[in-house]
C-alpha cells in the first residue's frame, strides 16, 4: 500500500486523539472514530477536542466520525485506543468490517476484568487471522501534543507490521523503537499503572526522594517477578515499556493514575478521585485484578497487596507502610531469567 492509504484510530480520548493528530500533521489521511457525536462535530468543525486536549489545535485534515464502517473502509493500519472495559465490545463490532491484510495495533494499557486478558489476547481471540501489535512506552499524551521529545515501542512478531507502524508514527519529536516481545511490552505498560497510584499517594503525603527511589525500584522488581511468572521476558522491563514508562508515570502529575493516587493521599474517596479525573485510570482496575492473580499463583507482591488495602479497604497508609518495612528483607536485584518449560 502507498503512503496515502488511510489510517484509522478507534477511540478519541487523549492518546487516541494525539496519535491521530500526529499522523494527520504528517499529511496522512487519518480517520478518528469516536462514540460521542458532539465530540466528532467539534473536531470536524473547529479542529479541537476540548474535553481531552484543551488548548491543542488539531490538524485540519483530521476527520472524525461516529460511523465505524466509514472509519475502517480501505485503511491499512487500525490503532485501537479504547479503554480495557470496552475494548472487546468495539473490536467485535469492527471484526466484520476488517480484512486480513489490515494491521491492528493496541495502545491500551489495561487488563480485561473476568478473563485477565491483555488487549493483544483479545485481538487474537476475536480476530484470529489478524496481524497485530501493541504500542507502549512513556507517552504522556499532553507532552506529545506539545511536541516534547518522546519515544515509544511497537511490539509485534510481524516484522512488516513493526516497520509500517514505525514509518507511520516517526517524526522529529516522536521516535519509535521495535520489539518482538509483544506480551512483555504490553504487560509492562499495564503493570506500571498500579505503581503510579502508589507514587501519587506518597507524593501527597509528603514522602521524600529516598522514598520515591525505593518505591520505583521495588516496583520494578515486583513487576518483573510477576511478569516472569506469567512467561514474559524480564529484560523487556529494562526498556522504554518497563522502567521508562514506570519512571514517567510515577513522577508526573500529568499521569492519570498518579493523579488518582494523589487525590487519595489528600483524603478523597476512590470515587471522588476517579470522578475528579474525568478520564479512565486503568490502574484502579488493574490493581484489583493483579492482586487476585498474584494470590492465585502465590506470587509475592507486597506493594500490590499494601496498595490494595489502602485503595479498597481504607487502610491507614502509615500502618501499611510500616508493615511493609517489617517484611523479610530479600535480595536487591531480582531479574531472574524466564522459567523454562519442562
Amino acid at each position: 500500500m502507498n503512503a496515502q492509504t488511510p489510517v484509522a484510530v478507534l477511540g478519541g480520548g487523549s492518546f487516541g486523539t494525539v496519535l491521530a493528530n500526529l499522523m494527520a500533521e504528517k499529511g496522512l489521511p487519518v480517520r478518528l472514530w469516536m462514540r460521542n457525536a458532539e465530540a466528532v462535530a467539534e473536531v470536524n468543525a473547529t479542529s479541537h477536542n476540548t474535553h481531552y486536549l484543551p488548548g491543542i489545535t488539531l490538524a485540519p485534515s483530521l476527520q472524525a466520525t461516529t460511523d465505524l464502517s466509514e472509519a475502517l473502509a480501505g485503511v491499512e493500519v487500525v490503532f485501537v485506543a479504547i479503554p480495557s472495559s470496552g475494548f472487546r465490545e468495539v473490536l467485535r463490532q469492527a471484526v466484520p468490517l476488517l480484512t486480513p491484510e489490515q494491521i491492528l495495533v493496541s495502545t491500551t494499557k489495561g487488563i480485561e476484568a473476568g478473563t485477565f486478558c491483555l488487549m493483544s489476547q483479545i485481538i487474537q481471540q476475536e480476530c484470529p487471522v489478524a496481524r497485530f501489535g501493541v504500542l507502549s512506552g512513556p507517552n504522556l499524551a499532553k507532552e506529545i501534543a506539545a511536541k516534547q521529545l518522546t519515544a515509544t515501542v511497537i511490539a509485534s512478531t510481524d516484522e512488516t507490521a513493526r516497520e509500517r507502524v514505525q514509518a507511520l508514527l516517526h517524526t522529529s519529536y516522536f521516535r519509535v523503537y521495535a520489539s518482538s516481545d509483544t506480551y512483555g511490552v504490553e504487560l509492562g505498560g499495564t503493570l506500571k499503572n498500579i505503581y503510579a497510584i502508589a507514587a501519587g499517594l506518597s507524593a501527597a503525603l509528603g514522602m521524600g526522594e529516598n522514598t520515591k527511589s525505593m518505591l520505583m525500584t521495588r516496583s520494578l522488581a515486583e513487576m518483573s517477578r510477576f511478569a516472569v511468572s506469567l512467561g514474559a521476558n524480564p529484560f523487556t522491563f529494562l526498556g522504554l515499556a518497563g522502567v521508562g514508562d514506570l519512571i514517567v508515570t510515577c513522577m508526573s502529575p500529568l499521569s492519570r493514575n498518579y493523579r488518582v493516587g494523589f487525590a487519595l493521599g489528600e483524603g478523597k474517596t476512590l470515587q471522588q478521585a476517579v470522578d475528579a479525573l474525568g478520564e479512565v485510570a486503568e490502574g484502579v482496575n488493574t490493581l484489583r485484578l493483579v492482586k487476585e492473580k498474584a494470590e492465585s499463583m502465590d506470587i509475592y507482591m507486597p506493594l500490590v497487596s499494601g496498595l490494595y488495602e489502602v485503595v479498597f479497604n481504607h487502610a491507614p497508609v502509615k500502618e501499611v507502610a510500616r508493615g511493609m518495612m517489617l517484611n523479610t528483607q530479600s535480595t536487591d536485584v531480582e531479574f531472574v531469567l524466564p522459567r523454562q518449560e519442562s
